[in-house]
């Protein structure tokens, strides 16, 4: 359904160092890649992850409301992802747990205060 979420920066080196170690722990590496944009994904053909400057040259802002969610097999996977995120510098949004029924998920704020969560379904 999705194809791909991209994210504004205005720190596209520290973006990128931030995402390359987080999306390492899952599998996904840089994609494609310019002066001003970088994907990450799993493969050639899966979606992925994107962070770029501003094509307008305005500055970049955080969407209220807006939340990217990364898929994970397993509760302890959402665990490790939330810590890894947060040892990188991220800040806390929620710490990982039960929200509802069997949707687990943590949340957290990337470098320049996006929010997006990890999260799984604890039960098929």
């Amino acid at each position: 359904m999705i194809g791909y979420v991209t994210l504004g920066t205005n720190q596209l080196d520290e973006a990128a160092k931030f995402y390359d170690e987080l999306f390492a722990t899952i599998g996904a590496s840089r994609t494609f890649e310019t002066e001003r944009f970088i994907a990450w994904s799993t493969g050639p053909k899966a979606t992925g992850m994107s962070v770029t400057k501003p094509f307008n040259g305005e500055s970049a802002t955080v969407g209220n409301g807006v939340m990217v969610a990364i898929a994970m097999h397993a509760s302890e996977e959402v665990d490790a992802f939330h810590a890894k995120a947060l040892e990188l510098g991220a800040t806390d949004e929620g710490a990982p747990g039960v929200r509802f029924e069997n949707f687990y998920a943590g949340y957290f704020r990337d470098l320049d205060g996006n929010k997006l969560n990890a999260f799984c379904f604890t039960k098929d």
